[in-house]
């Protein structure tokens, strides 16, 4: 089993066909994975499969705050604030963005982020910083 960073293919589709929207109408999330996810490229929604558990992290993950879409020259890009969870005890290998709202909510994924290895929070607060916003370095962009 292995997490590979990767823009999932589906979302790309999405995106196209007017699917998602970053700017204040529609809810992303980030939820957790252990070393034991399969997730790249092919993954096409969230799922329970290998998700962190543990103290603090809640099933699902938490809710991606301050959505900020922006342009720079011909690059277009979002960024959200940083992820956090306090109070937590849990192991993490990578993590899933996904869209999840209305009463049936959708759960497509956006993206896979490998961390490059397990990060462990033992009662203290685990982080997931985003790349700083910007055309070059954001996490999502379109150039």
């Amino acid at each position: 089993m292995a997490i590979t960073s990767a823009i999932c293919s589906t979302f790309k589709q999405e995106l196209l066909k007017g699917t998602h929207d970053f700017d204040g109408g529609a809810t992303y999330k980030i939820a957790l994975y252990t070393s034991g996810a399969s997730m790249g490229a092919s993954t096409t929604a969230y799922s329970t499969s290998s998700e962190t558990s543990g103290t603090g992290y809640t099933a699902a993950g938490e809710t991606l705050t301050s959505p900020a879409v922006a342009l720079s020259s011909t690059t277009a890009y979002i960024d959200f604030a940083n992820a956090t969870w306090t109070t937590s005890s849990f192991t993490a290998n990578g993590a899933l963005i996904y869209r999840s709202d209305g009463s049936a909510p959708t759960n497509d994924a956006v993206c896979v982020i490998a961390f490059g290895g397990d990060y462990t929070s033992t009662n203290g607060t685990f982080t997931v910083q985003f790349p700083a916003a910007a055309a070059s370095t954001a996490l999502l962009r379109l150039a």
